[in-house]
Protein backbone atom coordinates (compact mmCIF):
# COMPACT_ATOMS: atom_id res chain seq x y z
CA UNK A 1 0.00 0.00 0.00
CA UNK A 2 2.92 2.28 0.73
CA UNK A 3 4.19 1.77 -2.82
CA UNK A 4 0.78 2.56 -4.24
CA UNK A 5 0.63 5.81 -2.27
CA UNK A 6 4.08 6.86 -3.44
CA UNK A 7 3.15 6.12 -7.04
CA UNK A 8 -0.04 8.16 -6.81
CA UNK A 9 1.77 11.13 -5.27
CA UNK A 10 4.46 10.95 -7.97
CA UNK A 11 1.91 10.88 -10.78
CA UNK A 12 0.02 13.76 -9.23
CA UNK A 13 3.17 15.90 -8.98
CA UNK A 14 4.10 15.04 -12.56
CA UNK A 15 0.62 15.99 -13.74
CA UNK A 16 0.71 19.16 -11.63
CA UNK A 17 4.01 20.41 -13.04
CA UNK A 18 3.41 19.45 -16.66
CA UNK A 19 0.12 21.30 -16.84
CA UNK A 20 1.95 24.51 -15.97
CA UNK A 21 0.63 24.96 -12.39
CA UNK A 22 4.03 24.60 -10.71
CA UNK A 23 5.83 27.18 -12.88
CA UNK A 24 3.13 29.69 -13.57
CA UNK A 25 3.05 29.25 -17.35
CA UNK A 26 -0.24 29.00 -19.19
CA UNK A 27 0.73 28.80 -22.86
CA UNK A 28 2.81 25.63 -23.02
CA UNK A 29 0.71 23.58 -25.44
CA UNK A 30 1.54 20.02 -26.34
CA UNK A 31 5.01 19.88 -27.90
CA UNK A 32 5.11 23.64 -28.72
CA UNK A 33 8.00 25.66 -27.40
CA UNK A 34 7.64 29.41 -26.90
CA UNK A 35 10.48 31.83 -27.34
CA UNK A 36 11.07 34.93 -25.29
CA UNK A 37 8.96 37.07 -27.60
CA UNK A 38 5.93 34.83 -27.12
CA UNK A 39 5.88 33.51 -30.71
CA UNK A 40 5.60 29.83 -31.54
CA UNK A 41 8.73 28.60 -33.28
CA UNK A 42 9.65 25.72 -35.54
CA UNK A 43 13.29 24.99 -36.40
CA UNK A 44 13.88 23.32 -39.78
CA UNK A 45 17.15 22.28 -41.43
CA UNK A 46 17.62 21.14 -45.04
CA UNK A 47 20.44 19.90 -47.24
CA UNK A 48 21.70 22.18 -50.00
CA UNK A 49 19.80 20.49 -52.85
CA UNK A 50 16.52 20.82 -50.94
CA UNK A 51 17.05 24.41 -49.86
CA UNK A 52 14.76 25.94 -52.49
CA UNK A 53 11.98 23.42 -51.86
CA UNK A 54 12.21 23.82 -48.09
CA UNK A 55 12.14 27.61 -48.38
CA UNK A 56 9.02 27.44 -50.55
CA UNK A 57 7.34 25.11 -48.06
CA UNK A 58 8.27 27.28 -45.08
CA UNK A 59 7.16 30.49 -46.82
CA UNK A 60 3.74 29.14 -47.78
CA UNK A 61 3.13 27.41 -44.44
CA UNK A 62 4.19 30.59 -42.63
CA UNK A 63 1.75 32.62 -44.71
CA UNK A 64 -1.06 30.25 -43.77
CA UNK A 65 0.03 30.21 -40.10
CA UNK A 66 1.36 33.71 -39.32
CA UNK A 67 1.66 33.02 -35.58
CA UNK A 68 4.34 30.36 -36.17
CA UNK A 69 7.90 31.57 -36.59
CA UNK A 70 9.91 29.15 -38.76
CA UNK A 71 13.67 29.19 -38.44
CA UNK A 72 15.58 27.76 -41.45
CA UNK A 73 19.18 26.60 -41.44
CA UNK A 74 21.54 24.53 -43.60
CA UNK A 75 22.14 20.85 -42.91
CA UNK A 76 25.82 20.17 -43.44
CA UNK A 77 27.67 16.91 -43.97
CA UNK A 78 28.19 14.85 -40.81
CA UNK A 79 25.91 17.19 -38.85
CA UNK A 80 23.75 15.66 -36.10
CA UNK A 81 19.98 16.02 -35.95
CA UNK A 82 20.11 17.71 -32.53
CA UNK A 83 19.04 21.33 -32.32
CA UNK A 84 16.29 21.07 -34.91
CA UNK A 85 12.65 20.03 -34.80
CA UNK A 86 12.82 18.66 -38.36
CA UNK A 87 15.37 18.14 -41.13
CA UNK A 88 14.74 17.55 -44.83
CA UNK A 89 17.36 15.36 -46.52
CA UNK A 90 17.75 13.14 -49.59
CA UNK A 91 19.10 9.65 -50.23
CA UNK A 92 22.57 11.14 -50.50
CA UNK A 93 22.65 11.20 -46.70
CA UNK A 94 22.72 7.40 -46.57
CA UNK A 95 24.32 7.22 -43.12
CA UNK A 96 21.34 8.98 -41.57
CA UNK A 97 18.75 7.19 -43.72
CA UNK A 98 20.14 3.80 -42.72
CA UNK A 99 20.25 4.68 -39.02
CA UNK A 100 17.26 2.81 -37.56
CA UNK A 101 17.41 4.75 -34.29
CA UNK A 102 16.11 7.94 -35.89
CA UNK A 103 12.60 8.82 -37.03
CA UNK A 104 12.17 9.23 -40.78
CA UNK A 105 9.35 9.62 -43.23
CA UNK A 106 9.25 9.79 -47.03
CA UNK A 107 7.78 13.11 -48.19
CA UNK A 108 8.63 13.04 -51.90
CA UNK A 109 10.48 11.23 -54.67
CA UNK A 110 13.31 12.01 -57.08
CA UNK A 111 12.62 9.72 -60.04
CA UNK A 112 14.71 9.22 -63.18
CA UNK A 113 12.74 7.73 -66.10
CA UNK A 114 13.43 6.55 -69.65
CA UNK A 115 10.86 7.92 -72.11
CA UNK A 116 10.01 7.17 -75.73
CA UNK A 117 7.99 8.66 -78.53
CA UNK A 118 4.31 7.68 -78.21
CA UNK A 119 4.23 6.95 -81.96
CA UNK A 120 7.01 4.38 -81.84
CA UNK A 121 5.78 1.64 -84.25
CA UNK A 122 7.00 -1.07 -81.83
CA UNK A 123 5.00 0.29 -78.88
CA UNK A 124 3.04 -2.92 -78.25
CA UNK A 125 6.20 -5.04 -78.24
CA UNK A 126 7.99 -2.55 -75.98
CA UNK A 127 5.15 -2.57 -73.44
CA UNK A 128 4.94 -6.35 -73.61
CA UNK A 129 8.67 -7.07 -73.22
CA UNK A 130 10.19 -4.02 -71.55
CA UNK A 131 13.93 -3.31 -71.45
CA UNK A 132 16.12 -4.94 -68.79
CA UNK A 133 19.07 -3.55 -66.81
CA UNK A 134 21.52 -5.55 -68.93
CA UNK A 135 20.01 -4.21 -72.15
CA UNK A 136 20.37 -0.65 -70.91
CA UNK A 137 23.98 -1.38 -70.02
CA UNK A 138 24.57 -2.63 -73.56
CA UNK A 139 22.86 0.46 -74.95
CA UNK A 140 25.30 2.68 -73.07
CA UNK A 141 28.51 0.72 -73.57
CA UNK A 142 28.11 -1.06 -76.91
CA UNK A 143 27.41 1.04 -80.02
CA UNK A 144 26.44 -2.09 -81.94
CA UNK A 145 23.49 -2.60 -79.59
CA UNK A 146 21.97 0.80 -80.32
CA UNK A 147 19.37 -0.64 -82.62
CA UNK A 148 15.80 -1.71 -81.89
CA UNK A 149 16.38 -5.01 -83.70
CA UNK A 150 19.02 -6.07 -81.16
CA UNK A 151 17.32 -4.49 -78.14
CA UNK A 152 13.88 -5.98 -78.70
CA UNK A 153 12.67 -9.39 -79.88
CA UNK A 154 11.01 -8.76 -83.20
CA UNK A 155 12.20 -5.15 -83.20
CA UNK A 156 12.69 -3.17 -86.40
CA UNK A 157 16.09 -2.48 -87.89
CA UNK A 158 16.11 1.15 -86.74
CA UNK A 159 18.93 2.99 -84.92
CA UNK A 160 18.35 4.25 -81.38
CA UNK A 161 19.33 7.82 -80.61
CA UNK A 162 19.26 8.37 -76.88
CA UNK A 163 19.28 11.74 -75.13
CA UNK A 164 20.50 12.51 -71.63
CA UNK A 165 20.17 15.79 -69.72
CA UNK A 166 23.57 17.21 -68.82
CA UNK A 167 23.14 16.61 -65.10
CA UNK A 168 25.74 14.73 -63.06
CA UNK A 169 23.20 13.51 -60.50
CA UNK A 170 20.99 12.00 -63.22
CA UNK A 171 23.99 10.38 -64.93
CA UNK A 172 25.14 8.96 -61.60
CA UNK A 173 21.74 7.34 -61.04
CA UNK A 174 21.76 5.87 -64.55
CA UNK A 175 25.27 4.53 -63.99
CA UNK A 176 24.22 2.81 -60.75
CA UNK A 177 21.16 1.37 -62.44
CA UNK A 178 23.02 -0.01 -65.48
CA UNK A 179 26.03 -1.12 -63.39
CA UNK A 180 28.43 1.01 -65.40
CA UNK A 181 30.12 4.38 -64.82
CA UNK A 182 28.98 7.91 -65.55
CA UNK A 183 31.59 8.39 -68.26
CA UNK A 184 30.13 5.45 -70.21
CA UNK A 185 26.58 6.85 -70.28
CA UNK A 186 27.35 8.88 -73.40
CA UNK A 187 24.40 9.61 -75.64
CA UNK A 188 23.37 12.99 -77.00
CA UNK A 189 23.70 15.53 -74.21
CA UNK A 190 21.05 18.27 -73.95
CA UNK A 191 21.07 21.24 -71.60
CA UNK A 192 17.39 21.40 -70.64
CA UNK A 193 14.37 19.15 -70.29
CA UNK A 194 12.61 21.15 -73.00
CA UNK A 195 15.35 20.23 -75.47
CA UNK A 196 15.10 16.56 -74.52
CA UNK A 197 11.32 16.48 -74.89
CA UNK A 198 11.50 18.19 -78.29
CA UNK A 199 14.14 15.74 -79.49
CA UNK A 200 12.11 12.67 -78.44
CA UNK A 201 8.90 14.11 -79.86
CA UNK A 202 10.58 14.52 -83.26
CA UNK A 203 12.32 11.11 -83.34
CA UNK A 204 9.94 8.12 -83.19
CA UNK A 205 12.84 5.75 -82.41
CA UNK A 206 14.46 7.86 -79.70
CA UNK A 207 14.89 7.21 -75.97
CA UNK A 208 15.30 10.03 -73.46
CA UNK A 209 16.54 9.89 -69.86
CA UNK A 210 15.32 12.62 -67.51
CA UNK A 211 13.46 13.31 -64.28
CA UNK A 212 9.81 12.32 -64.18
CA UNK A 213 8.85 15.93 -63.48
CA UNK A 214 10.55 16.97 -66.73
CA UNK A 215 7.88 15.19 -68.79
CA UNK A 216 4.80 16.09 -66.73
CA UNK A 217 2.42 18.85 -67.72
CA UNK A 218 1.87 20.64 -64.39
CA UNK A 219 -1.50 22.00 -65.54
CA UNK A 220 -3.08 18.66 -66.47
CA UNK A 221 -0.79 16.48 -64.30
CA UNK A 222 -0.30 14.16 -67.26
CA UNK A 223 2.64 13.24 -69.45
CA UNK A 224 3.64 15.72 -72.14
CA UNK A 225 2.10 15.18 -75.55
CA UNK A 226 3.58 12.40 -77.66
CA UNK A 227 5.65 11.09 -74.70
CA UNK A 228 5.35 7.64 -73.03
CA UNK A 229 7.26 6.01 -70.19
CA UNK A 230 9.56 3.17 -71.29
CA UNK A 231 8.74 0.01 -69.25
CA UNK A 232 11.64 -1.59 -67.37
CA UNK A 233 11.79 -5.38 -67.16
CA UNK A 234 12.80 -5.37 -63.50
CA UNK A 235 12.94 -9.14 -63.00
CA UNK A 236 14.79 -9.66 -66.32
CA UNK A 237 12.57 -12.44 -67.66
CA UNK A 238 11.91 -10.91 -71.08
CA UNK A 239 8.39 -9.67 -70.36
CA UNK A 240 6.46 -7.15 -68.30
CA UNK A 241 4.61 -9.30 -65.78
CA UNK A 242 1.31 -8.20 -64.32
CA UNK A 243 2.87 -7.01 -61.06
CA UNK A 244 5.47 -4.98 -63.03
CA UNK A 245 2.85 -3.21 -65.16
CA UNK A 246 2.85 0.29 -63.68
CA UNK A 247 3.41 2.39 -66.79
CA UNK A 248 -0.13 3.08 -68.03
CA UNK A 249 -0.79 6.18 -65.92
CA UNK A 250 1.00 8.44 -63.44
CA UNK A 251 -0.99 7.35 -60.38
CA UNK A 252 -0.18 3.69 -60.99
CA UNK A 253 3.45 4.59 -61.63
CA UNK A 254 4.00 6.68 -58.49
CA UNK A 255 2.26 4.05 -56.38
CA UNK A 256 4.45 1.40 -57.98
CA UNK A 257 7.56 3.39 -57.11
CA UNK A 258 6.50 3.48 -53.46
CA UNK A 259 5.79 -0.24 -53.29
CA UNK A 260 9.10 -1.15 -54.93
CA UNK A 261 8.08 -2.13 -58.46
CA UNK A 262 10.50 0.38 -59.97
CA UNK A 263 14.32 0.04 -59.76
CA UNK A 264 15.61 1.59 -56.55
CA UNK A 265 18.63 3.03 -58.33
CA UNK A 266 16.31 5.30 -60.33
CA UNK A 267 13.91 6.22 -57.53
CA UNK A 268 15.48 8.28 -54.78
CA UNK A 269 13.44 9.63 -51.88
CA UNK A 270 13.18 12.88 -49.97
CA UNK A 271 12.88 12.39 -46.23
CA UNK A 272 11.76 14.32 -43.20
CA UNK A 273 13.94 13.14 -40.32
CA UNK A 274 14.23 13.86 -36.62
CA UNK A 275 16.23 12.53 -33.69
CA UNK A 276 12.99 11.08 -32.26
CA UNK A 277 9.29 10.92 -33.09
CA UNK A 278 8.08 14.50 -33.66
CA UNK A 279 5.37 15.38 -31.15
CA UNK A 280 5.45 19.17 -31.20
CA UNK A 281 2.21 20.65 -32.41
CA UNK A 282 3.94 22.93 -34.94
CA UNK A 283 6.12 20.15 -36.37
CA UNK A 284 3.13 17.83 -36.67
CA UNK A 285 1.05 20.50 -38.39
CA UNK A 286 3.88 21.35 -40.80
CA UNK A 287 4.50 17.70 -41.75
CA UNK A 288 0.78 17.03 -42.22
CA UNK A 289 0.58 20.02 -44.55
CA UNK A 290 3.75 19.02 -46.44
CA UNK A 291 2.40 15.54 -47.36
CA UNK A 292 -0.96 16.99 -48.39
CA UNK A 293 -1.31 20.52 -49.79
CA UNK A 294 2.45 21.06 -49.81
CA UNK A 295 2.92 18.32 -52.43
CA UNK A 296 2.27 20.80 -55.24
CA UNK A 297 5.62 22.46 -54.52
CA UNK A 298 7.52 19.22 -55.29
CA UNK A 299 6.99 19.32 -59.04
CA UNK A 300 7.95 22.98 -59.15
CA UNK A 301 11.32 22.05 -57.64
CA UNK A 302 11.96 19.04 -59.87
CA UNK A 303 10.72 16.32 -57.50
CA UNK A 304 7.78 13.92 -57.70
CA UNK A 305 4.79 13.88 -55.42
CA UNK A 306 3.69 11.02 -53.19
CA UNK A 307 1.15 8.46 -54.31
CA UNK A 308 -2.31 8.80 -52.77
CA UNK A 309 -1.64 5.63 -50.73
CA UNK A 310 1.53 7.21 -49.34
CA UNK A 311 -0.29 10.39 -48.36
CA UNK A 312 -3.02 8.43 -46.59
CA UNK A 313 -0.55 6.20 -44.78
CA UNK A 314 1.63 9.18 -43.90
CA UNK A 315 -1.25 10.94 -42.19
CA UNK A 316 -1.99 7.85 -40.14
CA UNK A 317 1.68 7.47 -39.28
CA UNK A 318 1.82 11.07 -38.06
CA UNK A 319 -1.30 10.59 -35.98
CA UNK A 320 0.33 7.54 -34.46
CA UNK A 321 3.46 9.44 -33.37
CA UNK A 322 1.55 11.60 -30.92
CA UNK A 323 -0.79 10.08 -28.35
CA UNK A 324 -2.08 13.53 -27.35
CA UNK A 325 -3.09 15.17 -30.60
CA UNK A 326 -6.02 16.91 -28.98
CA UNK A 327 -5.15 20.53 -28.20
CA UNK A 328 -4.69 21.28 -24.54
CA UNK A 329 -6.31 24.26 -22.87
CA UNK A 330 -5.14 26.64 -20.20
CA UNK A 331 -5.17 24.81 -16.87
CA UNK A 332 -7.79 25.91 -14.47
CA UNK A 333 -9.50 24.35 -11.49
CA UNK A 334 -12.59 22.90 -13.13
CA UNK A 335 -14.71 19.82 -12.98
CA UNK A 336 -12.98 18.51 -16.13
CA UNK A 337 -9.54 18.64 -14.53
CA UNK A 338 -10.83 17.02 -11.36
CA UNK A 339 -12.22 14.16 -13.43
CA UNK A 340 -8.91 13.80 -15.28
CA UNK A 341 -6.94 13.74 -12.03
CA UNK A 342 -9.36 11.19 -10.58
CA UNK A 343 -8.94 9.01 -13.70
CA UNK A 344 -5.16 9.20 -13.30
CA UNK A 345 -5.41 8.05 -9.70
CA UNK A 346 -7.62 5.12 -10.67
CA UNK A 347 -5.18 4.26 -13.49
CA UNK A 348 -2.33 4.33 -10.98
CA UNK A 349 -4.09 1.71 -8.83
CA UNK A 350 -4.69 -0.47 -11.91
CA UNK A 351 -1.12 -0.14 -13.19
CA UNK A 352 0.27 -1.01 -9.77
CA UNK A 353 -1.96 -4.04 -9.47
CA UNK A 354 -0.93 -5.32 -12.90
CA UNK A 355 2.73 -4.65 -12.13
CA UNK A 356 2.60 -6.57 -8.87
CA UNK A 357 0.81 -9.45 -10.57
CA UNK A 358 3.45 -9.90 -13.27
CA UNK A 359 6.25 -9.41 -10.77
CA UNK A 360 4.91 -12.27 -8.72
CA UNK A 361 4.89 -14.68 -11.66
CA UNK A 362 7.65 -17.26 -11.61
CA UNK A 363 8.35 -17.23 -15.32
CA UNK A 364 10.61 -14.43 -16.47
CA UNK A 365 10.72 -15.32 -20.17
CA UNK A 366 9.34 -12.56 -22.42
CA UNK A 367 6.43 -13.38 -24.71
CA UNK A 368 7.68 -13.11 -28.26
CA UNK A 369 4.43 -11.48 -29.32
CA UNK A 370 4.99 -8.53 -26.98
CA UNK A 371 8.43 -7.74 -28.38
CA UNK A 372 8.47 -4.94 -30.93
CA UNK A 373 8.79 -6.47 -34.39
CA UNK A 374 11.81 -5.33 -36.40
CA UNK A 375 11.73 -4.47 -40.08
CA UNK A 376 11.27 -7.34 -42.54
CA UNK A 377 13.33 -7.18 -45.74
CA UNK A 378 15.66 -9.23 -47.94
CA UNK A 379 18.44 -8.91 -45.38
CA UNK A 380 16.29 -10.68 -42.76
CA UNK A 381 16.16 -13.99 -44.59
CA UNK A 382 18.19 -17.19 -44.68
CA UNK A 383 18.64 -18.85 -48.08
CA UNK A 384 21.03 -21.83 -47.82
CA UNK A 385 22.84 -22.80 -50.98
CA UNK A 386 22.07 -26.21 -52.42
CA UNK A 387 18.32 -26.08 -51.75
CA UNK A 388 15.70 -25.82 -54.47
CA UNK A 389 12.90 -23.33 -53.82
CA UNK A 390 9.38 -23.27 -55.23
CA UNK A 391 7.16 -20.25 -55.91
CA UNK A 392 4.79 -21.47 -53.17
CA UNK A 393 7.58 -20.77 -50.63
CA UNK A 394 8.57 -24.36 -50.04
CA UNK A 395 11.99 -25.96 -50.47
CA UNK A 396 13.31 -29.36 -51.56
CA UNK A 397 16.65 -31.09 -50.99
CA UNK A 398 17.71 -34.52 -52.26
CA UNK A 399 19.46 -36.70 -49.70
CA UNK A 400 22.25 -39.17 -50.58
CA UNK A 401 19.79 -42.05 -50.73
CA UNK A 402 17.63 -40.30 -53.33
CA UNK A 403 14.87 -39.28 -50.90
CA UNK A 404 13.85 -35.60 -50.88
CA UNK A 405 13.22 -33.51 -47.79
CA UNK A 406 10.74 -30.63 -48.15
CA UNK A 407 9.66 -27.79 -45.90
CA UNK A 408 8.57 -24.14 -45.86
CA UNK A 409 11.04 -21.34 -46.50
CA UNK A 410 12.26 -18.62 -44.15
CA UNK A 411 10.23 -15.96 -45.98
CA UNK A 412 6.92 -17.62 -45.13
CA UNK A 413 7.68 -18.24 -41.44
CA UNK A 414 8.77 -14.59 -41.05
CA UNK A 415 5.34 -13.57 -42.33
CA UNK A 416 3.19 -15.85 -40.19
CA UNK A 417 5.02 -15.52 -36.88
CA UNK A 418 5.17 -18.38 -34.39
CA UNK A 419 3.17 -21.36 -35.66
CA UNK A 420 1.06 -23.26 -33.14
CA UNK A 421 -0.21 -26.27 -35.10
CA UNK A 422 0.31 -28.14 -38.36
CA UNK A 423 -1.89 -30.53 -40.35
CA UNK A 424 0.15 -33.02 -42.40
CA UNK A 425 -0.49 -35.81 -44.84
CA UNK A 426 0.27 -39.39 -43.85
CA UNK A 427 3.15 -41.63 -45.00
CA UNK A 428 2.15 -43.50 -48.15
CA UNK A 429 0.11 -40.61 -49.55
CA UNK A 430 0.83 -39.66 -53.16
CA UNK A 431 1.31 -35.95 -53.91
CA UNK A 432 1.65 -33.98 -57.11
CA UNK A 433 3.53 -30.74 -57.56
CA UNK A 434 1.16 -27.84 -56.89
CA UNK A 435 -1.28 -29.89 -54.79
CA UNK A 436 -2.11 -29.01 -51.18
CA UNK A 437 0.45 -30.78 -49.01
CA UNK A 438 0.32 -29.00 -45.67
CA UNK A 439 -1.70 -26.62 -43.50
CA UNK A 440 0.16 -24.31 -41.12
CA UNK A 441 -1.81 -22.72 -38.27
CA UNK A 442 -1.28 -19.87 -35.85
CA UNK A 443 -3.90 -19.53 -33.13
CA UNK A 444 -6.66 -20.88 -35.38
CA UNK A 445 -5.66 -18.85 -38.47
CA UNK A 446 -4.30 -21.01 -41.24
CA UNK A 447 -2.61 -21.15 -44.63
CA UNK A 448 -2.57 -24.04 -47.10
CA UNK A 449 0.84 -24.85 -48.57
CA UNK A 450 1.47 -26.66 -51.86
CA UNK A 451 3.91 -29.38 -52.88
CA UNK A 452 7.16 -28.31 -54.59
CA UNK A 453 7.58 -31.76 -56.19
CA UNK A 454 5.62 -34.92 -57.00
CA UNK A 455 6.13 -38.26 -55.26
CA UNK A 456 5.20 -40.54 -52.38
CA UNK A 457 5.45 -39.41 -48.76
CA UNK A 458 7.72 -41.82 -46.92
CA UNK A 459 7.98 -40.03 -43.61
CA UNK A 460 6.53 -37.02 -41.79
CA UNK A 461 8.43 -35.00 -39.19
CA UNK A 462 6.65 -36.05 -35.98
CA UNK A 463 8.53 -33.39 -33.98
CA UNK A 464 6.26 -30.79 -35.57
CA UNK A 465 3.22 -32.29 -33.84
CA UNK A 466 4.78 -31.71 -30.42
CA UNK A 467 6.46 -28.38 -31.22
CA UNK A 468 5.33 -26.72 -34.43
CA UNK A 469 7.44 -23.63 -33.69
CA UNK A 470 10.62 -25.39 -34.83
CA UNK A 471 9.41 -24.55 -38.34
CA UNK A 472 10.10 -20.95 -37.29
CA UNK A 473 13.39 -21.47 -35.51
CA UNK A 474 14.88 -24.04 -37.91
CA UNK A 475 12.93 -24.04 -41.19
CA UNK A 476 15.79 -25.66 -43.13
CA UNK A 477 16.96 -28.27 -40.61
CA UNK A 478 14.91 -29.50 -37.67
CA UNK A 479 11.77 -27.92 -39.11
CA UNK A 480 11.56 -30.07 -42.24
CA UNK A 481 8.09 -31.46 -42.98
CA UNK A 482 8.25 -34.55 -45.21
CA UNK A 483 10.64 -37.09 -46.65
CA UNK A 484 9.39 -37.85 -50.17
CA UNK A 485 10.33 -40.41 -52.78
CA UNK A 486 10.36 -38.22 -55.90
CA UNK A 487 8.60 -39.16 -59.12
CA UNK A 488 9.75 -36.52 -61.65
CA UNK A 489 12.72 -34.94 -59.86
CA UNK A 490 14.91 -34.06 -62.87
CA UNK A 491 12.04 -32.52 -64.79
CA UNK A 492 10.46 -30.64 -61.89
CA UNK A 493 13.64 -29.03 -60.54
CA UNK A 494 13.83 -27.12 -63.83
CA UNK A 495 10.93 -25.03 -62.50
CA UNK A 496 12.52 -24.40 -59.09
CA UNK A 497 14.94 -21.67 -57.95
CA UNK A 498 18.49 -22.32 -56.84
CA UNK A 499 21.07 -20.00 -55.26
CA UNK A 500 21.14 -16.41 -56.54
CA UNK A 501 18.10 -16.95 -58.75
CA UNK A 502 16.10 -17.50 -55.55
CA UNK A 503 17.52 -14.28 -54.05
CA UNK A 504 16.58 -12.35 -57.19
CA UNK A 505 13.08 -13.83 -57.15
CA UNK A 506 12.65 -12.86 -53.49
CA UNK A 507 13.01 -9.20 -54.41
CA UNK A 508 9.91 -9.57 -56.58
CA UNK A 509 8.13 -11.40 -53.77
CA UNK A 510 8.74 -8.48 -51.40
CA UNK A 511 7.29 -6.21 -54.06
CA UNK A 512 4.22 -8.47 -54.33
CA UNK A 513 3.94 -8.57 -50.54
CA UNK A 514 3.98 -4.78 -50.28
CA UNK A 515 1.43 -4.60 -53.06
CA UNK A 516 -0.82 -7.01 -51.19
CA UNK A 517 -0.72 -4.93 -48.00
CA UNK A 518 -0.99 -1.65 -49.90
CA UNK A 519 -4.24 -2.96 -51.38
CA UNK A 520 -5.39 -4.38 -48.04
CA UNK A 521 -5.07 -1.08 -46.18
CA UNK A 522 -7.80 0.42 -48.31
CA UNK A 523 -10.30 -2.09 -46.95
CA UNK A 524 -8.82 -2.92 -43.55
CA UNK A 525 -7.21 -0.08 -41.59
CA UNK A 526 -5.87 -2.56 -39.02
CA UNK A 527 -3.24 -3.54 -41.56
CA UNK A 528 -1.62 -0.11 -41.22
CA UNK A 529 -0.25 -1.10 -37.82
CA UNK A 530 1.96 -3.69 -39.48
CA UNK A 531 3.63 -1.42 -42.03
CA UNK A 532 6.38 0.97 -40.95
CA UNK A 533 4.73 3.90 -42.65
CA UNK A 534 7.34 6.46 -41.59
CA UNK A 535 9.87 4.70 -43.79
CA UNK A 536 7.84 4.62 -46.96
CA UNK A 537 6.06 1.30 -46.61
CA UNK A 538 8.62 -1.06 -45.12
CA UNK A 539 7.13 -4.16 -43.52
CA UNK A 540 7.48 -5.40 -39.97
CA UNK A 541 8.51 -8.92 -39.07
CA UNK A 542 5.67 -11.41 -38.41
CA UNK A 543 3.43 -9.12 -40.40
CA UNK A 544 0.44 -11.50 -40.52
CA UNK A 545 0.76 -12.76 -36.95
CA UNK A 546 -1.86 -10.66 -35.19
CA UNK A 547 -4.11 -9.78 -38.11
CA UNK A 548 -7.66 -11.09 -38.35
CA UNK A 549 -8.57 -14.38 -40.11
CA UNK A 550 -10.05 -12.44 -43.03
CA UNK A 551 -6.61 -11.01 -43.83
CA UNK A 552 -5.10 -14.51 -43.71
CA UNK A 553 -7.80 -15.68 -46.12
CA UNK A 554 -7.00 -12.81 -48.48
CA UNK A 555 -3.30 -13.64 -48.22
CA UNK A 556 -4.08 -17.25 -49.14
CA UNK A 557 -6.10 -16.41 -52.24
CA UNK A 558 -4.28 -13.29 -53.43
CA UNK A 559 -0.68 -14.15 -52.59
CA UNK A 560 -0.08 -17.87 -52.00
CA UNK A 561 -2.59 -19.34 -54.44
CA UNK A 562 -1.62 -17.03 -57.31
CA UNK A 563 1.94 -18.45 -57.16
CA UNK A 564 0.96 -22.04 -57.95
Amino acid sequence: MKNVTVLIIGLSLFFYCHTGWCNGTTDNQTGVQSNTSGHNTLNVMSTAELDNLTTNWATEFGRLNPTIEIGLSKFRDNQSLAGSDLSFISDKNSEIINDRTIWKMVIGHDIIVPVINAKNPMMNQIYRQGISTEEFEQLFSNPEMRNWKTMLDGGQNAPINYYVIDNESAKSNLANFSKTNSAAIGGISVATSAELITAVQKDIYAIGFCKLTDVINLTSNELMGNIKLLPIDKNKNGRIDNFENIYDNLNAFTRGVWIGKYPRELSGNIYAVASSNPTGKNAMAFLTWVIADGQKFLNQSGYSYLASSEIQSGKIALAGTDVSLAQTVKPSVSQAWILILFALLISAFAITAVFMYFKSRKSTEPDEDTIFAPEFDENSLLAPKGLYFDKTHTWAFMEKDGMVKVGIDDFLQHITGKLTRVIMKEPGDMVRKGEKILTIIRNGKQLNIYAPISGTIKEQNKKLIEDTSIMNTSPYSDGWVYLIEPKNWLREIQFLFLGESYRDWLQDEFTRLKEFFAASVRSNTEVYAHIILQDGGELTDNVLADLEPVVWEDFQTKFIDTSK
